[in-house]
């Protein structure tokens, strides 16, 4: 019976095409080869008599920041040999895959031993895959970013970040402090970076008034 209503539905869809929609009739034979080979995956691999089984609610992980992104660009810039690595790692911490990220920037590391950018960001996705808390190697990946650029603002923001999921509020306040005081006067990131330091003073405060 799955199979019958497959015919109906791909004569209908071919009919719907060719005449409501007025589809070029030199296209008709492109359109004929499409549902033919989707009825041959249906034919192959379709279980038409399998019962039917409620929805089942796919797990996903947060989506990265985008408000987080666009502070990263800022400080690291975009169209580089380095936060090429950087995207690719988003896509894979996108899918839930944190060893997989860090072992992008790790590949990266390979080729540009010397970009700050890729020990900023391998500390990150070492301290993600190691569940969110400054590891060994993610603090020794975070040092390595501040010695081989010692006045930028982003090692010790992520750092803080990285204090921050880890539950460290007191280290973070520290670390972003001296990310402000890196930040030159009048950027967008050194504003961004102050506000989220005024954010974790208003935490600590509240935690301390308990």
């Amino acid at each position: 019976m799955g199979f019958v209503a497959l015919l109906l539905l791909g004569g209908a869809a071919f009919a719907g095409m060719a005449l409501l929609l007025r589809v070029d009739r030199v296209l008709w034979s492109m359109l004929g080869a499409a549902l033919c080979l989707g009825g041959v995956g249906y034919a192959w691999q379709g279980r038409p008599m399998l019962a039917a089984a409620s929805p089942q609610r796919s797990s996903s992980t947060p989506p990265i920041d985008v408000e987080e992104t666009q502070l990263r660009d800022s400080m690291f810039g975009r169209f580089n040999a380095d936060t090429a690595y950087l995207v690719a790692a988003d896509a894979m911490t996108r899918s839930g895959n944190d060893d997989a990220a860090a072992r992008v920037v790790l590949g990266g590391l390979s080729k540009l031993p010397q970009s700050f950018i890729l020990w900023t960001w391998a500390g990150v996705t070492l301290a993600a895959d190691a569940g969110h808390r400054v590891s060994p190697p993610a603090l020794l990946a975070f040092r390595q970013a501040a010695r081989l650029a010692p006045e930028h603002p982003a090692p010790p923001y992520y750092l803080g970040f990285a204090y921050l999921e880890s539950g460290d509020l007191a280290k973070t306040r520290a670390l972003w402090s001296r990310a402000v005081a890196l930040s030159p006067e009048g950027t967008w990131y050194r504003i961004e970076i102050a506000r989220r330091l005024a954010l974790i003073d208003r935490l600590i405060a509240a935690s301390n008034a308990r």
